[in-house]
């Protein structure tokens, strides 16, 4: 079984559009689901799209609050508020760390 490079740092991009209730939860969920499963092996890049709306574009936004995992490769992309810790996990594709 291939090893997981745990060195990479991955590189996550939140698109919100302001400081609504949706936007401030789905970043207190993202900051509370890397520091759970990617402690110190992490970037977290907000982009308010009402200031950059030109931004949207180029990760082909759709919809927001939307994360998209630029590293590792492949981007994938998570639309919501980033409550269901599984489904970010599994979204993001994280394995959860290994205890020994």
């Amino acid at each position: 079984m291939a090893e997981e490079n745990d060195d990479e740092t991955w590189e996550l991009r939140l698109y919100v559009a302001g400081q609504t209730p949706k936007s401030v939860t789905a970043l207190a969920n993202l900051k509370k689901h890397c520091e759970q499963h990617l402690k110190g092996r992490y970037k977290i890049e907000v982009i308010d799209l009402l200031a950059n709306p030109q931004l949207a574009e180029g990760d082909q936004i759709l919809a927001i609050p939307t994360l998209v995992r630029k590293v590792p490769e492949p981007i994938r992309k998570i639309i919501g508020d980033l409550s269901n810790e599984e489904r970010v996990l599994v979204g993001l594709d994280v394995r959860p760390l290994t205890r020994n």
